[in-house]
């Protein structure tokens, strides 16, 4: 088993999607709304460019749920998310995960999940309820 897991404890990874990303999760997701795939489109709309499809940045967070904190066996049991920037094609993004509930009847943790732009505004943020699977509490 590994290290105890304490409220506090934080995890964060940094990734900027590239437009292949972009167009590949327009693909598996079905979602190919013009806002994310024709330049045209993007520029006209309100963001003046291109974004990345919100879920796609959101996914960030599954992967550190599922590979660093709590980690690997980790089962996502329920997540919220509320979408609060863009975040264009090639813009560099931290997504964060921190422990801030334990449950002490069940090997249930919640994280506050957050993302932000390299200017530190945040463009994601919302809570994970997590199912540890082999970690002390």
């Amino acid at each position: 088993m590994g290290k105890t897991l304490r409220i506090g404890d934080k995890a964060i990874l940094s990734k900027a999607f590239t437009e292949k990303e972009v167009f590949q999760f327009a693909g598996i997701s079905t979602d190919k709304n013009p806002l994310h795939l024709d330049k045209d489109f993007g520029r006209a709309s309100i963001f003046g460019q291109r974004i990345v499809h919100g879920m796609l940045v959101a996914s960030l967070f599954s992967g550190l749920i599922g590979m660093k904190l709590p980690g690997e066996g980790s089962i996502y049991l329920g997540q919220t998310l509320t979408f609060k920037a863009p975040v264009a094609i090639g813009e560099q993004v931290t997504a964060s995960v921190e422990i801030i509930r334990i449950r002490e009847d069940k090997p249930i943790v919640t994280l506050r999940t957050v993302c932000v732009n390299s200017e530190g505004t945040i463009v994601i943020e919302g809570e994970a309820v997590v199912k540890v699977n082999g970690k002390p509490l």
